[in-house]
């Protein structure tokens, strides 16, 4: 049982894995979150900002934290117990990874992955949007907490920042040969329907983004 403070009215709609917060609301304050063990908690909306405030985080092995539809995320944590393997996910639905803010103390700390980076234009579905930017993440650790590290990814307390373009895993060719195989097929009616609007090369990778880790005494 977890005790929840919404500052402002939104709607709370269960999913598999987890539950998705209405997009109405700006500001959100959790006195205490509990991730199982390979389960998702999703914070959804279009395009906007969110203020979290988490007093206790919990993340069990490979718990994630998902965040669609953010473009910037602000994110305090006062209390973090991360296990073996934790993901903190953004994206802003147009393929951008979300800038993040995140101000933690780690009492607990296996491994964290931030991941904004940019997704590929031939990852959406439809390739309605470009390759994706990188978020940029700013991460604020208490140093009376346990202080991560950012060099042995097999060692206790390990950190990774994820903020890489879109469009570095995808080239002409690549997509030529999906072309052919499409064709191969010899699918009935438009065997490229597929492809949206016509585009067959994704095009040029987005922009990287930047990212620090900084302690606060």
């Amino acid at each position: 049982m977890r005790s929840i403070v919404i500052i402002s009215l939104s709607i709370v709609l269960s999913c598999a894995g987890g539950f998705i917060y209405g997009q109405e609301t700006n500001t959100q304050h959790i006195s205490k979150l509990v991730i199982g063990k390979k389960k998702k908690e999703t914070f959804a909306g279009r395009d906007s900002t969110l203020v979290l405030h988490i007093d206790t985080l919990v993340m069990k092995d490979r718990a994630q934290l998902l965040f669609f539809g953010k473009k910037d995320v602000k994110l305090t944590i006062g209390h973090a117990e991360i296990d073996k393997r934790g993901y903190i996910f953004g994206t802003d639905g147009k393929n951008n990874g979300t800038d993040f803010d995140i101000d933690v103390k780690f009492n607990k700390l296996g491994q964290l992955y931030v991941l904004a980076g940019g997704r590929d234009a031939n990852n959406n579905g439809s390739r309605t949007f470009p390759n994706g930017d990188g978020g940029d993440v700013n991460l604020v650790y208490d140093s009376s907490g346990i202080v991560p590290q950012t060099s042995d990814k097999q060692a206790p307390h390990y950190l990774h920042l994820d903020t890489r373009a879109g469009g570095y895993r995808v080239n002409p060719q690549t997509d030529l040969n999906n072309i052919y195989s499409l064709i191969n097929m010899r699918s009935a009616g438009r065997p490229l329907g597929n492809l949206a609007q016509g585009q067959v090369y994704s095009g040029s990778p987005g922009r990287d983004g930047k990212s620090t880790v900084e302690a606060r005494p």
